[in-house]
């Protein structure tokens, strides 16, 4: 008993003399010196030690590293079970807590039956200036292996490591959608996107379209999300191009939506009008990450798109027009002139999304949106850059049978017969369908739905119908204006003429006078 109480002893008063020295090496020996004695330390250490260290900081200058983080992703799936001390942090952009290892905290894992260790540290580093003085934490993980297994460690297990921590993190990421800030707003705390979380609730499963389409779309989709090695193959950045085109109401935004969640990709919403010119839209596009839909909505609007084209139908249309139509010309210019006022040019978009910069990231995929197809310039929209040209168009009888199950929940009914008439003659956009159909009250049941549908339907045709016979009666009074002005003009010439060769009569008299 005697023996133990001296061993408790002597560890005591050992502990608490190497304490008193670490406190006068920390106090009184320069940072300086300090960092030379330990380097010496640890090249002692390494001349009687067989292990093998490799060291990750969590921030590399500036930027934080991609590799810490990923590493933090793994082993957060083996401290889990493994490790007695853990950190919960409520990570943004994360679905839920991630646990990892805490402060000084050690955990070991097996590969290929070697055994490693991994270590996670913290350090402070003080900092004196003549504003403020403090300390900067540092944090770092240590990867400990016996060094007979260096060459498998180095070529297998870290890109192991690497590769299961992406696929973590894409796994608990929470999906966002992302706008880009004005260029002149540009910082290194504000960032070129800002975001939002994307939680649109569209699927292919509730989009209004013909069931073979989709079906050929998502398939694509899925093909594109593998094609990995056979893009490489073929010599191809790995990006596709989508150009989505129809009339408003069509449904080309839950299109984009139902896409980015059959994927689970981010979408990033590109407004051309903020991007002050060609070189900052480049550096847009290569600040957005893998796995993302890049969008730029109403691309005819967005650029000076279509100006060559706009140029030329303004040659061949000189044809005299009524004043209110000469009006509304004068305006779509000014309207189109404002546009081209952007110094993003249509080089530096055809370059920025498939010229050289276009190969420095990879699974992405690209959708232009436009009312008016026909406006773009083909350059824009050949294939190569969007790949896949799919038309947005009204809503038809495949599509109103997936809106009444959407919204009813009814997959027949006595009134489809004269529905499917009506909807292939009537040109009715689905968010138009939609909206008849969606109850406005509890005591509105299916029934009363479908008949203020096939209302509608009917009140469509009719103001089609009158519309027709409008443009008819206008096209006739235009003509008969037409025809006026030109009967006038004629008789302005004829009396102008004549009062010609009244003047040189007149003239031809006095000469003979003389």
């Amino acid at each position: 008993m005697r023996e133990t109480g001296g061993v408790w002893g002597f560890t005591g008063s050992t502990m608490t003399s190497l304490m008193f020295f670490w406190a006068i090496y920390k106090q009184f020996f320069p940072y300086q010196l300090r960092v030379l004695i330990e380097k010496y330390v640890y090249k002692l250490m390494g001349w009687v030690s067989t292990s093998v260290h490799i060291k990750f900081n969590e921030y590399t200058g500036l930027k934080k590293s991609e590799a810490y983080n990923s590493i933090r992703n793994y082993l957060s799936s083996k401290s889990t079970s493994r490790a007695k001390r853990l950190k919960a942090n409520e990570k943004r952009g994360s679905k839920s807590l991630v646990l990892s290892l805490d402060d000084h905290e050690a955990v070991e894992d097996v590969f290929n039956g070697v055994n490693v260790k991994w270590c996670s540290h913290v350090s402070k580093r003080e900092e004196h200036s003549n504003a403020s003085s403090g300390s900067e934490e540092r944090r770092y993980f240590t990867l400990s292996f016996h060094m007979k297994h260096r060459e498998m460690i180095i070529e297998s297990y870290l890109d192991h490591v690497l590769r299961e921590g992406r696929k973590i993190e894409f796994k608990n990421r929470e999906r966002k959608l992302y706008t880009n800030n004005k260029s002149h707003g540009w910082s290194f705390k504000e960032g070129k996107w800002c975001s939002v979380r994307f939680h649109h609730p569209a699927t292919f499963e509730t989009l209004a379209m013909d069931p073979e389409k989709k079906e050929g779309i998502k398939k694509e989709l899925v093909k594109f999300s593998k094609g990995k090695d056979y893009y490489k193959k073929v010599g191809k950045p790995w990006k596709r191009g989508y150009l989505l085109f129809g009339p408003p109401g069509t449904g080309k935004s839950t299109m984009i939506s139902a896409m980015a969640n059959f994927l689970e990709y981010d979408v990033y919403d590109l407004e051309l009008t903020t991007v002050k010119d060609n070189s900052d839209l480049k550096r847009l596009l290569l600040d957005t990450k893998r796995k993302s839909i890049i969008v730029i909505e109403d691309i005819d609007c967005s650029l000076g798109v279509t100006g060559q084209k706009r140029k030329k139908e303004e040659e061949e249309d000189q044809e005299e027009e009524d004043e209110e139509g000469k009006k509304k010309k004068a305006s779509e210019k000014a309207f189109y002139e404002e546009r081209e006022r952007s110094r993003v040019t249509l080089s530096g978009l055809l370059n920025a999304i498939d010229g050289l910069w276009s190969a420095c990231s990879d699974e992405k995929i690209m959708v232009f949106t436009t009312n008016f197809v026909e406006n773009l310039d083909p350059a824009l929209i050949r294939r190569g850059r969007m790949d896949n040209h799919i038309e947005m168009g009204y809503c038809r009888f495949e599509a109103f049978k997936v809106l009444a199950k959407n919204y009813l929940e009814v997959e027949t009914h006595e009134l489809y017969g004269e529905i499917e008439r009506l909807v292939e003659e009537i040109d009715m956009s689905p968010a138009d369908v939609a909206e008849n159909l969606m109850p406005k009250s509890d005591e509105e049941d299916a029934e009363v739905c479908l008949m203020r549908l096939v209302k509608s339907l009917e009140e469509e045709r009719e103001n089609l119908r009158t519309l027709a016979e409008e443009e008819v009666k206008k096209k006739a009074e235009w003509e008969a204006r037409k025809i006026k002005k030109k009967k006038k003009a004629d008789q302005e010439e004829k009396k102008k003429t004549k009062a010609d060769l009244e003047v040189k009569e007149k003239a031809a008299d006095q000469e003979e006078r003389k």
